[in-house]
C-alpha cells in the first residue's frame, strides 16, 4: 500500500499553494532562485517542483535561452503547477522520481530542489542521481528545514496534532526537520561526488497570513489531512485547535513568527 503521508491528491495542492505559499514557501522560492546565475553552465532541472512556486521564480530569473525542466513524483502536484503556470510556454513538465531521473548523464548545468530532499527515502541515491545528470562545473542548489524548534509554527502544529493522537506513530511527522545537520549534509554530498559545499542558515519572517490560514494550510495542505480523516476526526476541529495555539503564540491576524531553513549549494 502507498504511504498516505506522501500523497498530495485531491484538494491538497490548492491548500498548500494558497495557504502555505504566502506564509513562507514563496519567500523561500525567491531566495533560492536568486542564488542561481541567470545563465548557469547549462540547462536547469527542478526536482520536486510541487505547485510551481520555485518554478515560476526560476523562469523569471533565468535567461530566456536556458531550458527549464520541472519535475515531481506527484501527478496531482504537476497538474496543479502546469495549470497555474499555463501561460509560461517555456517550461517543460515531467513526472520523475528523484532517485531514478529520466535524463541523460551530464544533461544539466544546475539541479534545484526546494524542501523536497527531506522526503526522499534514499537521500544518498537522490544526490547520486543529481550528480549523474549534472555536467562538470554544474550546481546543485537546495534547501531543507532547520530543526523543528527553530520553526515555532511547525512545532505548535506538531504538538497539537500529536496530542490529539497520543502514541500514534503515523501521526508523528518529524521527517521534514531531520536534515538540518551540516555535517550530515556535507557527508552525503561528498559521498555523491560533490565539492565546494556551502551551507547557510536562512531565516525569513512569517507575517503575511492569519493564524487560521496558516493552520488550514498545515492541515488541509498536507497529506496529514488524509491520516486525520482516516481516524474519523473532523479536519475543521483540528484546524480550530491549531489556529488557537498559533494565535496565542504569534497573534491571530496577521500571525507573526519566523521560518528557518538550511540552504545548500554544491558544485562539481
Amino acid at each position: 500500500m502507498a504511504d498516505v503521508r506522501a500523497s498530495f491528491s485531491g484538494s491538497i495542492p490548492e491548500y498548500y499553494d494558497r495557504c502555505l505559499g504566502p506564509a513562507w514557501f514563496d519567500a523561500f522560492a525567491a531566495d533560492l532562485a536568486r542564488r542561481l546565475p541567470a545563465k548557469p553552465p547549462g540547462d536547469v532541472l527542478e526536482i520536486a517542483c510541487g505547485t510551481g512556486l520555485v518554478t515560476r521564480r526560476l523562469r523569471e530569473r533565468l535567461d530566456a535561452t536556458v531550458r527549464l525542466v520541472a519535475t515531481d513524483l506527484s501527478n496531482a502536484m504537476l497538474d496543479y503547477a502546469r495549470a497555474k503556470l499555463s501561460e509560461s510556454r517555456d517550461i517543460e513538465w515531467r513526472e520523475a522520481d528523484a532517485v531514478k531521473l529520466p535524463f541523460g548523464d551530464g544533461e544539466f548545468g544546475a539541479v534545484v530542489c526546494a524542501f523536497g530532499v527531506m522526503f526522499v527515502p534514499d537521500k544518498q541515491a537522490a544526490f547520486r542521481e543529481a550528480r549523474r545528470v549534472l555536467k562538470e562545473g554544474g550546481i546543485l542548489l537546495f534547501n531543507v528545514w532547520d530543526r523543528i524548534e527553530e520553526n515555532p509554527h511547525h512545532a505548535i502544529n506538531a504538538q497539537i496534532v500529536e496530542g490529539l493522537f497520543p502514541g500514534d506513530e503515523e501521526m508523528r511527522f518529524r521527517m521534514p526537520y531531520e536534515m538540518y545537520n551540516p555535517r550530515l549534509l556535507e557527508q552525503l554530498l561528498a559521498e555523491a561526488g560533490f565539492r565546494g559545499v556551502q551551507i547557510e542558515k536562512r531565516q525569513l519572517p512569517v507575517d503575511r497570513v492569519s493564524a487560521r490560514t496558516l493552520a488550514t494550510g498545515q492541515i488541509r495542505g498536507t497529506p496529514r489531512s488524509l491520516l486525520i480523516e482516516r481516524r474519523g476526526v473532523p479536519l475543521d476541529e483540528v484546524i480550530d485547535k491549531v489556529t488557537a495555539a498559533l494565535a496565542r503564540a504569534g497573534g491571530a491576524d496577521p500571525y507573526r513568527g519566523v521560518a528557518q531553513a538550511i540552504v545548500v549549494e554544491a558544485r562539481l
